[in-house]
């Protein structure tokens, strides 16, 4: 059975149904492990909850997916469905993890072992946490007050202990159990995240690519496995050491993309006050020759044909050079000419208003007023036009 041909248990809950809550379980030769997991699940989950179990089995060879079949078959009325991802080679537990979640059907996703040293009963306060707190990750932590780890000799704290000061301190990461294979997260948070997937902590990962989450430790007893042998060896910490290496360029070159984005954005606007003040010139030149050369008009008429000249120009010069928009589709173009006249009036109209209210409201110098309404004025006229005029993002 592949990973594209799934073998798919459920019972009760039709497989369509919207589900609230997924439970990731990656497993590995944990036959004797899975039965007394999926019995502790039953006891702490609750059918309100909503819950499906997802277990991804790299087709172990102790026959942990056809233990957990069974279990199924001679399951009564569970109060949650359970479907079985059996794939055909060991691929590792962060790609195993990262399976089940793509197939996850739930609002929120628990990640856990399936060794007993995650205690399904600390599930409840973690779904909770997440849907009436303001948090987008519940990490069950054993380094906050009230966690602890009970069977691990010193070595294994110790390693445990350093890869962890090496995520705090490397990655910026600021939680205090950022290696806990123990957690909970919305399921939307990762939607835009591709997973590299190396290594055997895909928290990290989410801890670092899902920008602006916010995080909340809770306190868990982490119990070592009775059964079964640790997955612990030197090729997990080099891997470990790998994914480190990756999330840490990943993080550089998204800074890297940060401060791109910020010198285009002000590139753009240095542009579009460059024109603004060009726009000034055309104006004066324009009023000028039609008030005092070519017509003698009255100066307020002459001024009026000024204005149109010079808001013309500024937005050929803005659809050209500031925002690089080359097209010049008759419809397209005569839409984008009246939005920009629309919100350069909008501008004008706010500027003399503010004006007034400085000078007549609060008696502000009228040169501090001038300077203060026309910035204002044109930050929004900038930023008006780049978001609805030319259809840009506003940080970009």
């Amino acid at each position: 059975m592949t990973e594209s041909n799934l073998s798919i248990i459920q019972k009760e809950v039709l497989i369509s149904r919207k589900r609230s809550l997924s439970i990731v379980i990656p497993t590995y030769n944990e036959s004797k492990n899975i039965v007394k997991i999926l019995d502790s699940l039953r006891s702490a989950l609750t059918r309100e909850m909503n819950a499906e179990i997802i277990v991804v089995d790299d087709n172990s060879p102790d026959g942990t997916s056809n233990t957990v079949e069974e279990y199924v078959k001679n399951s009564k009325n569970p109060s949650y469905s359970i479907q079985i991802i059996r794939r055909e080679d060991k691929r590792g537990l962060s790609s195993a993890i990262v399976t089940g979640i793509e197939h996850a059907k739930g609002d929120a996703v628990v990640v856990m072992d399936s060794d007993l040293s995650h205690p399904p009963q600390t599930i409840p306060q973690m779904v909770e946490e997440l849907q009436n707190s303001d948090c987008d990750i519940v990490v069950a932590s054993r380094y906050v007050k009230g966690g602890s780890v009970s069977g691990w000799p010193f070595k294994r704290k110790l390693i445990s202990k350093g890869a962890t000061k090496i995520a705090q301190h490397g990655l910026g990461i600021k939680i205090k159990d950022p290696m806990s294979g123990f957690f909970a997260f919305k399921r939307h948070i990762v939607n835009n995240i591709k997973f590299d997937a190396i290594g055997y902590k895909i928290l990290l990962e989410i801890l670092v690519k899902a920008r602006g989450a916010k995080v909340k430790e809770i306190p868990y007893n982490f119990i070592d496995r009775t059964t079964g042998s640790s997955k612990m060896d030197f090729s997990i910490c080099v891997d470990y050491l790998q994914s480190v290496w990756r999330l840490y360029r990943y993080g550089k070159s998204v800074k890297t993309n940060e401060r791109r984005t910020s010198v285009h954005f002000l590139s753009k606007a240095g542009r579009f006050y460059t024109v603004g003040a060009s726009g000034l010139l055309v104006n004066y030149f324009v009023s000028f020759m039609f008030g005092a050369v070519l017509s003698n008009l009255w100066y307020i008429y002459a001024t009026m044909i000024g204005i149109v000249f010079s808001m013309s120009s500024n937005f050929i010069l803005n659809k050209i050079w500031t925002f690089e928009d080359r097209n010049f589709d008759t419809k397209r173009t005569l839409a984008q000419y009246g939005l920009f006249l629309g919100f350069s009036g909008i501008g004008a109209v706010f500027q003399l208003l503010l004006v007034y209210g400085l000078v007549e409201l609060r008696h502000l110098n009228y040169s501090i007023a001038l300077f203060l309404a026309v910035a204002i004025a044109s930050v929004g006229n900038f930023l008006l036009n780049k978001k609805w005029t030319f259809q840009e993002k506003v940080w970009s």
